[in-house]
């Protein structure tokens, strides 16, 4: 009887684990219907055009607050001064509070005196699926 529930108990962590992976996967499919939340202020695609947040084409790669023709706030574009690249990751913990995330970025590389003031971003996607799923749909318009 231990046998069984230890093979039911292995199972299931099998599951679930896999379950966890295939959702920090993210679906395109799925983070479209999401992206049209961002939509307000950003676009993508091949006639993208900046709006109140810059175009978002080939953004996973790409240095913070460089998207060109586009005036980013000062915090912006002082973390990509000092090194910010966004990757899916960095842009999946952005996305829950990105004033908060674009202060500590600064912050932890020596640069507390430039984590003033606040992007242009005020929209925040606290849910963690949602966050995958639009992570993997613009990556469907980025090179990297």
């Amino acid at each position: 009887m231990r046998r069984i529930l230890a093979v039911a108990a292995a199972a299931t962590a099998l599951m679930i684990t896999e379950g966890l992976a295939l959702a920090a996967d993210g679906d395109p499919a799925k983070g479209e219907v999401v992206f049209k939340q961002c939509m307000a202020c950003h676009r993508i695609g091949p006639d993208a055009k900046n709006l109140i947040g810059p175009v978002l084409n080939d953004v996973i790669g790409r240095k913070a607050g460089t998207a060109e023709a586009y005036n980013y706030s000062p915090l912006n574009k002082s973390a990509g001064d000092n090194g910010l690249v966004w990757t899916e990751a960095l842009i999946n913990e952005y996305l829950p509070d990105p004033n908060a995330f674009l202060k500590k970025f600064l912050t932890d590389k020596g640069k507390a005196d430039l984590a003033t003031g606040a992007t242009k971003m005020t929209y925040k996607l606290a849910n963690e699926q949602q966050r995958a799923d639009v992570i993997a749909y613009v990556k469907t318009f980025s090179k990297k």
